[in-house]
């Protein structure tokens, strides 16, 4: 048996091509979700994707792409802590690729705010007019329908509640994170906006070689998804009625965030870094 993608190729030209067709144009701000194998054979591996993102974007322009390694580091074999200069993520080649490349840089004071809230690296693009790019996967992928959680306060989600290990500059300190939901979103994890964001026309999409790629304004996701998890969809409950919560384990804290006023609280160890 064969999977659709084999025996087709593509390189940077056409892969430009395809991103013009699917609507990318110079100066737009945009997150990008991937899967190199999707394509096909890419002539130029994930450089050549990259390349051709740069391209159409112009330095005008700019690309974000995801950083996580998903607790992998802190599981046996791995280091014992996350270094932003060092630890590969684990969200596909090109990604992995992006992050090694010369210019690219984490947002300054991620730290300091809530994973995924809305001065994140992702809820700051989009407060300024950003896109998402889908390329060969699907909504499941979208990082995006978290910032919708994490700014309408979805219960099921810790904010800053866990603390593990990160070298900053040659120290140790504790970084913190969100505690993931016990369970998973019947709404977001289970992609059922992407119905409706199909009905109300608000992604385009295209095939670039084998992939399917998809392209919306993450305000138009920010309204779709919001429209669920405050109404509810399919028989499952609103937020304001999910009894899904955050989990517990040997890394939760205290939260450390002040949600009266959306900052740090003053004796936060993150001012310290």
């Amino acid at each position: 048996m064969s999977t659709p993608s084999e025996g087709i190729a593509v390189d940077r030209e056409q892969i430009v091509a395809g991103l013009r067709r699917l609507g990318l144009s110079a100066g737009m701000r945009v997150m990008v979700h991937s899967s190199l194998k999707s394509f096909g054979l890419v002539v130029g591996g994930p450089a050549a994707v990259i390349e051709a993102l740069m391209e159409v974007l112009t330095p005008a322009g700019t690309l974000m792409m995801p950083s996580f390694n998903h607790g992998r580091a802190y599981q046996e074999g791995g280091p014992g802590y996350f270094d932003p200069l060092t630890t590969p993520t684990i969200n596909g080649a090109i990604p992995d690729a992006f992050w090694r490349m010369e210019g690219v840089r984490y947002t300054r004071f991620h730290h300091r705010t809530l994973t995924c809230g809305p001065d994140s690296p992702l809820g700051l693009l989009w407060r300024d007019g950003g896109y998402g790019l889908l390329l060969g996967v699907g909504y499941r992928a979208n990082t995006f329908h978290h910032v919708v959680e994490m700014t309408l306060g979805a219960p099921c989600l810790g904010r800053r509640t866990e603390s593990y290990p990160m070298l900053i500059e040659g120290r140790m300190v504790e970084g913190r994170t969100w505690s993931w939901r016990q369970r998973g979103c019947p709404i977001t994890d289970q992609r059922r906006y992407g119905p409706l964001m199909e009905r109300r026309g608000a992604h385009r999409r295209a095939t670039i070689g084998a992939c399917e790629a998809t392209l919306f304004k993450l305000d138009d996701c920010f309204k779709v998804v919001a429209e669920l998890l405050r109404g509810g969809v399919d028989g499952f409950p609103p937020c304001s009625r999910c009894t899904i919560r955050p989990r517990r384990t040997e890394r939760t804290v205290p939260s450390d965030w002040d949600d009266e006023h959306q900052c740090l609280r003053a004796d936060s160890p993150a001012w310290g870094y």
